[in-house]
């Protein structure tokens, strides 16, 4: 199958990403865990550095986009053909959902011995502080546009960065998490929110609640609108940069 190896690569990136992601969530969260009560920090660090492992894994391959709000900005911007858009999506979305399972089945005992049926949704995915929809909507628009600013930007030739890219890519992650992380938990990734979510729905999690449906929507479209705003700004300012 043509092009299959790039939607390999974008299942398996994607999968690293809600492993380590999820997985560093599930180890702060649930009970008896060693990393009991780790904190924000750590939780940020897991994911800046799960990001890194999966665009050094997979970045030469297919880019690395692990994100159907990366996938959708590049098209927009001509840098990916539209006819991959699809599988790059499905194949996100799926590396998500499986990267998911991976962590239920790793802290399967924790699940049992946790009875915040808030916190082990909150393993697989996002739900505000406070919420408020246009808020939220907001926020999610702002650090995905960030995001796709800064993911172009390190990446820009002008750079000259190297294999350096996937480590910034990480920092960067790690200081939007740090930065515009607190009203929604930052998804600013539509695959990182919806693949972990139906697997919360499906799984036999014991003493869950409900999967947060009513949410749902807007991580993933959101971050879509937002990654397409930061890739038009960035490139309007580079063409004023570079004549």
């Amino acid at each position: 199958m043509e092009n299959l190896g790039l939607y390999v690569a974008e299942f398996i990136g994607t999968l690293i990403l809600i492993l380590l992601g999820d997985g560093v969530v599930a180890n702060v969260l649930l009970k008896k865990s060693k990393g009991e009560g780790g904190g924000w920090i750590v939780i940020t660090a897991g994911w800046a550095f799960g990001v890194s492992v999966a665009v050094y894994v997979t970045g030469w391959i297919s880019g690395a986009h692990i994100n159907p709000a990366v996938t959708i900005a590049m098209a927009v911007l001509g840098k990916l053909s539209w006819s991959l858009v699809p599988g790059y999506i499905i194949s996100q979305m799926v590396g998500a959902f499986c990267g998911a399972v991976l962590v239920y089945l790793s802290y399967k005992d924790h699940f049992k011995e946790t009875d915040n049926p808030d916190a082990k949704l909150g393993i697989f995915c996002t739900m505000p502080a406070i919420r408020n929809n246009i808020s939220n909507i907001i926020t999610e628009i702002i650090g995905t546009a960030i995001l796709l600013i800064g993911v172009i930007g390190i990446t820009d030739e002008h750079n000259k960065i190297g294999s350096l890219g996937a480590y910034l890519v990480g920092i960067l992650v790690f200081s939007i998490g740090l930065s515009l992380g607190g009203p929604t938990g930052y998804a600013i990734n539509p695959a990182r929110d919806l693949g972990p979510r139906i697997a919360h729905f499906l799984l036999p999690i014991p003493g869950k609640r409900d999967s947060g449906w009513s949410y749902a929507p807007i991580p993933v479209f959101a971050p879509l609108i937002g990654g397409i705003i930061g890739a038009v700004i960035y490139t309007m300012c580079l063409k004023l940069w570079v004549p």
